[in-house]
């Protein structure tokens, strides 16, 4: 974990509170030995041993864990979309806004680890942040405006079942995908079709378990569909199950439940296979492969599949890497893109890091739909969108860590 930076009085003050609660009681404190034998004649007497209350009181270990990041980019789009966004609506959680300098991500993290009980609190702002919370659903109590800064929230209970049955609930990550939410920790800066269109976050209760050094298993009782808010009466179920070596992990994901608003009928199940491989001291291969299916009330059902390839060169001790990605993305029936249509990507990155809290990524990036979803500069009749099959894309990030 990296050092922890000064803190604002309130909260180093709740800080010290929790780490004097985690410390001994006043008044415990060691026996002092008694000796019962005298010293031989002519021996030297060693010195009584300081009392307990003579020494200084050790230092209480602050087990509270606190760090951050900021993330900001420019971004240009060749098309110079009319309206501004990048990507398809409802997508783009890196780089969204063209010819712009943005704030993709800013968020401060605390987490006590579970020792038993541990809580993590993640609060974010950004475009990134808003965009990922758009199909919040709307009601009373719920919806985009009342989570939109929380990127996780979280209880964890580590019990003592067999090797340490790991309980959680809250919101937290989702299990599937092999791209995560935070830009620093992707090969690239932008995300996936494939991580676009599977959940960054889930709400509900997880259970983790390692059965030895190499195997593990997860299952998840959740809301639905990276949304916190319910959208229907049903609940979604989740799975992981992971194997772990010194050159190769790979994960199988599932997710299965009603995800259609207000539908307790239609079933959604999806599919992910995750394989990340470290080919040498340099090179680091990975791959994704989704595929989903859902039924559609009075007509046929409707599937998805997808397949993303990685691959990573960075030379042991340097502070520079690249990264290549390419993917397609097929939903022949609309079933989660909003269109039918097949997408595909490539994308390669530059990145730098010139200080150890700084990273920079430079990256190009191009789309390509056999169906116009692209926003390009046109306007059309009565002020409409014109939209393109192709997309091309030039994203400079700058990530700094605390």
């Amino acid at each position: 974990m990296r050092p922890c930076l000064p803190v604002a009085p309130p909260l180093a003050l709740v800080i010290a509170l929790l780490s004097f609660a985690t410390s001994a009681w006043p008044g415990e404190r060691a026996a002092t030995p008694v000796v019962t034998t005298e010293a031989a004649p002519g021996a030297e007497v060693p010195a009584p041993e300081a009392s307990p209350e003579a020494q200084p009181p050790a230092k209480p270990e602050n087990k509270v864990k606190f760090q951050g990041l900021v993330d900001t980019y420019y971004a240009y789009n060749f098309n110079r979309p009319r309206e501004g966004a990048s990507f398809l609506p409802g997508t783009g959680t890196s780089a969204k806004r063209h010819n712009e300098f943005g704030l993709n991500l800013a968020s401060i993290d605390l987490a006590l680890d579970p020792d038993p009980v541990g809580v993590r609190l993640i609060l974010a702002a950004g475009s990134g942040a808003d965009v990922v919370h758009s199909a919040e659903p709307s009601g009373d109590g719920i919806g985009r405006e009342v989570w939109r800064h929380v990127q996780q929230a979280s209880i964890a209970y580590k019990t003592g079942l067999g090797r340490g049955l790991l309980l959680e609930a809250g919101i937290f990550p989702c299990h599937a995908g092999f791209e995560a939410f935070p830009s620093k920790d992707n090969w690239n800066y932008t995300r996936s079709w494939l991580g676009e269109f599977s959940p960054y976050y889930v709400s509900g209760i997880k259970g983790t378990y390692s059965f030895n050094d190499h195997w593990s298993a997860q299952l998840h009782l959740l809301n639905g569909w990276q949304t916190i808010g319910e959208t229907n009466h049903s609940k979604t179920v989740g799975t992981q199950l992971a194997w772990s070596g010194k050159r190769l992990s790979l994960s199988f994901n599932t997710l299965l439940g009603h995800e259609l608003p207000g539908d307790d009928r239609q079933w959604r199940a999806y599919g992910d296979l995750v394989l990340v491989y470290k080919l040498s001291d340099r090179w680091s291969l990975g791959a994704s492969v989704d595929a989903a299916r859902e039924g559609r009330a009075g007509g046929e059902d409707v599937s998805w599949r997808a397949a993303a390839g990685y691959a990573r060169y960075a030379q042991p001790g340097a502070r520079w890497a690249v990264a290549f990605r390419g993917e397609v993305f097929d939903d022949p029936h609309a079933g989660i893109t909003g269109y039918a249509q097949r997408l595909s990507e490539g994308t390669a990155t530059l990145e730098l890091r010139p200080a150890d809290r700084l990273i920079l990524k430079l990256e190009g990036r191009y789309d390509h739909s056999d169906h116009a979803v692209f926003e390009g500069a046109a306007e059309g009749p009565d002020r409409g969108r014109v939209l393109q099959n192709n997309q091309a894309l030039l994203a400079v990030g700058a990530v700094v860590t605390f």
